[in-house]
């Protein structure tokens, strides 16, 4: 009796949770679709300016997968925009080696970024976008280099282009 009285238990815990999880999700993408940025296209246009991977990771939230980005070990001086709208987003020397397989800065050019809260995959994260035009960047965790601000703003390398500084 004990045993049926806890497998019930555990299926409501287990239902509602994933009610949950999904109504979180709903939200998500409702909240966000909500927004108004200053560069904006029809998903068309999108498709027509970005590539495939840039596309992915930027208008549908994707990720690429780790370790497979150009700008994962770029050392040059310069600064790290969206690849959607040019909005300059990072500089180069807040960029660090975090050994996650994406790229790393302890912190964004300010302004320049949006933050929103992110349920999608059971736990909750600060997902962050370009400021400028909604592009899904990545997510910003609390576990960067303490020397400085100690944050570690993940972020997808499809969703950069890099401009080297002019010598």
């Amino acid at each position: 009796m004990k045993n049926l009285a806890f497998m019930l238990l555990l299926l409501v815990v287990v239902g509602c949770n994933e009610n949950s999880k999904a109504q979180n999700k709903t939200n998500y993408v409702a909240d966000k679709s909500n927004e108004n940025y200053p560069v904006s296209m029809s998903e068309e246009e999108w498709k027509e300016k970005l590539t495939d991977l840039e596309y992915y990771v930027l208008r549908e939230e994707g990720t690429e997968r780790a370790g497979t980005s150009d700008l994962l070990n770029k050392k040059e001086k310069g600064t790290y925009v969206c690849a959607g709208c040019g909005n300059p987003l990072f500089k180069s020397e807040h960029k660090f080696d975090s050994g996650t397989g994406w790229p790393s800065f302890d912190r964004t050019i300010e302004g320049n970024v949006a933050y929103s809260t992110d349920n999608k995959i059971g736990m909750t994260r600060t997902e962050e976008h370009c400021a400028r035009c909604g592009g899904h960047l990545g997510h910003v965790f609390n576990d960067g280099p303490p020397e400085t601000t100690g944050k570690r703003h993940c972020i997808n390398g499809a969703a950069l282009d890099f401009i080297p500084d002019q010598k």
